[in-house]
């Protein structure tokens, strides 16, 4: 059994997968305990919107290629 908790509320999932999807939809900080061990964190990848961070700030990556 996957536990995670978020605020003050526990949830129980069957499978990691589900506990991380779960996470990811909601977005927010949560702890996910398994097997003795925590992972914490929010999950999920935040997007690049008119080339703006989530923050506000330029989005300035450019991968480089070597000749």
């Amino acid at each position: 059994m996957i536990t995670v908790k978020h605020n003050s509320e526990t949830y129980e999932f069957e499978t990691l997968d589900q506990a991380m999807a779960w996470a990811k939809e909601l977005g927010e900080f949560v702890t996910i305990q398994l097997n003795g061990s925590e992972v914490v964190g929010k999950f999920g990848a935040d997007g690049i919107i008119d080339g703006k961070l989530p923050n506000g700030e330029a989005y300035k990556w450019k991968k480089r290629r070597r000749r």
